[in-house]
């Protein structure tokens, strides 16, 4: 498969990207950039991102689906159009609920072990 980024410094087909299971039930798909990552993360129902944290500061956003958030000791239920922002060294952790879900996320610095 061709390389995006040499094709198209600027734009970047629908589904490219590089893509992980990062837990049972939850794929994340991620684009690069100099600074920051772009992520398309999606969570079949009843899927569980566990308990977690990591150095790098996380924003994100609600595409379909809903998502229960738990941001340190503050749990939320998300749709779409809602939005989160984690700073780097905060436990958090994520349930899909009752049906698939998908949510964008942005980090950084980049997330060296999801390329």
């Amino acid at each position: 498969m061709s390389d995006p980024w040499i094709e198209d410094p600027y734009f970047i087909p629908a589904g490219a990207g590089s893509r992980h299971q990062i837990f049972p039930g939850v794929e994340i798909r991620t684009t690069p950039g100099e600074r920051m990552m772009l992520s398309v993360v999606t969570f079949e129902p009843g899927s569980v991102v566990l308990d977690h944290s990591h150095p790098h500061e996380q924003m994100g956003m609600m595409v379909s689906g809903r998502l229960e958030f738990t941001i340190g000791d503050v749990t939320r239920v998300l749709g779409p159009g809602d939005l989160w922002r984690i700073p780097g060294g905060i436990v958090h952790r994520v349930r899909a609920l009752d049906g698939p879900a998908v949510a964008l996320d942005v980090f950084h610095p980049i997330r060296e072990d999801y390329l």
